[in-house]
């Protein structure tokens, strides 16, 4: 079997077995794909069904030269899921990744904004500039609604339930979930669809997004990142933020407040509580100003 081969059956497996997204699987091609290069440079002829352990090895032993823990990680995870599938698929017998470790690494946060920076982020956004209105209700609901950068580009107006006080999210591998919307977050989305969107012509595939570019097309995840990264550099935040920040702080910010950890696993869509957990950390300040505030020996 060759690699082509092996991959293409994995893709499918991905998509149609464990209804992955698009990005989901090519990330994962993308680490199976970075064995095949290797062994392309170094000359070594071993196909999906042959590669052994130890040649495995020598590749990872080779990336970690020019990759960081985490890196490496990601990649011996890509690459013992395709090599499980090979197996269960009985394509081989035995498995080459079956002892091979991942190198130890902590966990990592990402930035998380305080309402200050958000109030800063908002009041810099050029509302007399023609996608000013767009790009305040952008920022409104991923911070409002906790959103992923894929499930805000992919927002339709028909997901929108203002008068029940929600809106349905398509997230990963498909799966919808209802998340609450606030008012502030309802008023700038109305104000972009009913005085801004309302004057573009949509391209037919388009019709039912929400969010549209110039050409009014779906925007792309690359263009939020930018329109973000560029609002920041404005906004003179210093942080490094991205459309995850939002997210993150999203969680934090509920979880500080006092919401339940499980109301917000819902909200963004975790099937696990793990990852909930590593997303909406609390920091060491905030823990002292609950020992402070509701311990009852706290002034003793």
């Amino acid at each position: 079997m060759k690699w082509q081969q092996a991959i293409t059956q994995y893709q499918n497996y991905l998509r149609i077995e464990r209804g992955l997204s698009q990005n989901s699987i090519s990330n994962y091609v993308l680490d199976i794909s970075k064995l095949q290069k290797w062994l392309t440079e170094n000359d070594v002829t071993e196909n999906p069904l042959t590669i052994t352990e130890e040649t495995i090895k020598q590749f990872i032993y080779s990336i970690s030269k020019t990759m960081n823990p985490r890196s490496q990680s990601r990649i011996i995870s890509g690459l013992r899921s395709f090599f499980l599938f090979l197996l269960f698929e009985e394509y081989r017998k035995t498995n080459p990744m079956e002892l091979i470790e991942s190198p130890k690494i902590g966990r990592k946060l990402p930035d998380t904004l305080n309402l200050e920076d958000i109030n800063t982020l908002i009041s810099n956004i050029d509302l007399s500039h023609p996608q000013g209105e767009r790009n305040r209700a952008i920022i409104e609901t991923l911070y409002g609604c906790g959103l992923r950068v894929s499930e805000l580009i992919d927002l339709k107006i028909s997901d929108l339930y203002f008068e029940e006080g929600y809106i349905k999210v398509t997230g990963k591998g498909n799966k919808q979930r209802f998340v609450p919307i606030g008012t502030i977050t309802t008023k700038y989305i109305k104000q972009y669809k009913n005085f801004v969107r309302v004057h573009q012509k949509p391209k037919p595939e388009a019709k039912d997004t929400l969010f549209l570019n110039r050409r009014g097309n779906k925007l792309t995840r690359a263009m939020i990142f930018t329109i973000i990264k560029q609002l920041a550099v404005t906004a003179g935040i210093k942080k490094n933020i991205s459309p995850h920040t939002f997210r993150h702080s999203f969680a934090t910010h509920l979880l500080e407040n006092g919401a339940n950890l499980r109301a917000i696993q819902q909200m963004l869509g975790h099937e696990s509580i793990t990852t909930t957990e590593i997303y909406t950390h609390i920091d060491k300040k905030h823990l002292t100003e609950i020992i402070n505030k509701f311990h009852p020996r706290r002034d003793k």
